[in-house]
């Protein structure tokens, strides 16, 4: 419809067939395959499910009226990602001792209620909080719901991993989470000096990949998916080394 604004990443209809596939997930694991471990390092496939239910919780709790814990004082961004890392760890410990069934139970119950949270959203509004790993003091809520997205595939497919399970690594679901981090490109390589018109240029092969293509231009880097013929220096990432790379589930020296 004309008049419209565009939605640069627009996939908050993904976030239901995310949820359906977690809950088909949790319902077919064994319970020896809850305790696998995943390259979360630190938890294992339950911890990561607790994880998951802890970011429903969050967001259904933050659309109603309640008195939460103030949080404490935030004077960097290295103590906003020390505070979070805390309530994550806070919230992982206390659900072991949560059984996996009654773990899907209340993923059955919260999932879509985060669903429908986000739905709801003006995904031209204002977010409530910056997608500050992209460079942004302030965000629009696409670009939160966009951020939200990669964090439910990114866990999710931490699961799948653990336990052999396919299923994610679709064009449908894949592409929007690489596409979501490529945008953090400008401000991943901010400090990194060039020549104006230096191009490099970063492929995720396969069908379920794409072409990115990170120009410097008047001092500064922009993204973009217009190929050039020849890049200054060309990069190709197989999927599976790419959502593990971009969410730092790998260490870029465990790649090289």
């Amino acid at each position: 419809m004309s008049g419209q604004p565009v939605i640069p990443i627009d996939i908050v209809h993904l976030l239901p067939v995310l949820d359906a596939k977690l809950v088909e997930l949790l319902k077919s694991l064994t319970p020896a395959e809850w305790e696998m471990p995943t390259v979360a390092r630190l938890w294992n496939v339950k911890d990561v499910v607790a994880h998951l239910l802890d970011t429903n919780v969050r967001v259904i709790s933050a659309g109603e009226t309640f008195k939460d814990d103030p949080p404490p004082q935030i004077n960097s961004y290295q103590d906003l990602v020390d505070f979070l890392n805390q309530l994550n760890a806070d919230w992982v410990k206390a659900m072991r001792r949560v059984s996996p069934g009654l773990l899907i139970t209340l993923h059955e119950l919260t999932g879509p209620q985060y669903c429908r949270a986000y739905a709801a959203l003006d995904p031209m509004g204002k977010a409530r909080f910056a997608v500050s790993w992209a460079g942004e003091d302030e965000s629009r809520n696409w670009m939160h719901i966009a951020r939200e997205y990669t964090e439910k595939f990114l866990h999710q497919q931490q699961i799948r991993d653990a336990v052999n399970k396919p299923g994610l690594m679709t064009r449908e679901l894949f592409y929007p989470f690489i596409n979501t981090f490529m945008m953090a490109l400008p401000y991943t390589y901010r400090d990194v000096k060039a020549d104006d018109r230096t191009v490099v240029e970063i492929t995720v092969t396969g069908d379920i990949g794409g072409t990115w293509c990170l120009t410097r231009k008047a001092g500064k880097w922009l993204l973009g998916k217009d190929a050039v013929p020849v890049p200054t220096a060309a990069v190709g990432i197989d999927p599976d080394t790419a959502w593990k790379l971009f969410s730092k589930s790998f260490r870029p020296e465990q790649v090289m």
